[in-house]
């Protein structure tokens, strides 16, 4: 697969494009992409996403923005598992969000990148002040594909829908609306020693996401591998700058070191919460422990 952090400056072979920010990459931008590959299959044209980096909400209003499901790197990464051959990342920065739903389409679609099909949800909005809608692909001789909303239980599977079951602890409907358990990735980095000097050795990932959709204790799988993680700021050491996701592999003495490893969460043990003493948080970490374990033991 390829990305291009640039618009070519010569057009692309023809393209089938699916437009969104895919944010969590849900059951419903699943079943657009699976299209986009069998169109581009039928048509005999490239299967290509456009993604914004960041989203735009992050960009007009960051106070406000909603959480992030994942960073670019994991949209990457399920973009090619499904069968995308190509990802175009556009910055969306301020001169990006005064291009014109005209000068879009035919400056950006037509002239450099050789759309022929798009794929898009039936509520998609583009250009300055979100001005264009499908009906205007249509108008200008696009191949327009529009994706109708997929529900699960009578609602409609959304990035929204996905942050609120994560930020209730729901980890079976957030895995539902998701197909798969919520993950985050990252690369294992040398930490303070913490976990280690209070007899629960972890690894520490370094995560890209300042506001995650979920935080607390859970266990989780890192890449399959029975855990426990914590995913906070750990209010009981201080001198912490920021969010940090510590994972406790059971039973493993192995070196994670370096290694970029996936973390899947699999059940919400409890909220983080600061302790009143080391020995309080150490008897807590124990039970957490325990709990996962249970939990593994049920999953068997």
């Amino acid at each position: 697969m390829q990305v291009f952090r640039h618009l070519p400056s010569t057009p692309c072979s023809p393209l089938a494009l699916a437009i969104g920010n895919f944010d969590g990459m849900h059951l419903g931008h699943q079943v657009l992409l699976k299209r986009l590959i069998e169109v581009a299959k039928t048509k005999k044209l490239t299967p290509a996403v456009m993604t914004f980096e960041p989203h735009p909400r992050e960009f007009f209003t960051p106070i406000n923005a909603p959480d992030r499901l994942s960073n670019l790197r994991e949209k990457l990464e399920r973009f090619e598992t499904l069968g995308v051959e190509e990802v175009f990342v556009c910055a969306f920065n301020r001169h990006f969000a005064t291009i014109s739903a005209q000068d879009f389409m035919q400056n950006i679609l037509r002239e450099k990148l050789n759309v022929n099909s798009i794929l898009v949800g039936e509520d998609f909005r583009f250009g300055a002040k979100r001005a264009g809608t499908i009906s205007d692909f249509k108008v200008n001789g696009f191949d327009l594909i529009s994706m109708p909303q997929v529900n699960l239980s009578g609602e409609r599977v959304s990035s929204t829908r996905v942050r609120h079951a994560l930020a209730n602890g729901d980890m079976n409907l957030a895995k539902q609306l998701l197909g798969r358990n919520y993950s985050i990735s990252g690369k294992v980095v040398h930490g303070a020693k913490r976990g280690r000097e209070l007899g629960f050795p972890t690894a520490n990932i370094h995560i890209r996401h300042e506001r995650p959709a979920l935080t607390g204790v859970y266990a989780v799988k890192l890449d399959g591998l029975n855990s426990v993680a914590n995913l906070g700021v750990r209010p009981t050491i201080s001198g912490v700058p920021k969010l940090l996701l510590e994972v406790h592999v059971l039973d493993f003495d192995g070196d994670l070191y370096r290694k970029h490893v996936h973390v899947e969460f699999m059940h919400k043990i409890r909220e983080e919460k600061k302790f009143e003493s080391l020995d309080a948080l150490k008897a807590y970490i124990a039970n957490d422990i325990e709990v996962a374990r249970n939990y593994f033991k049920r999953q068997d």
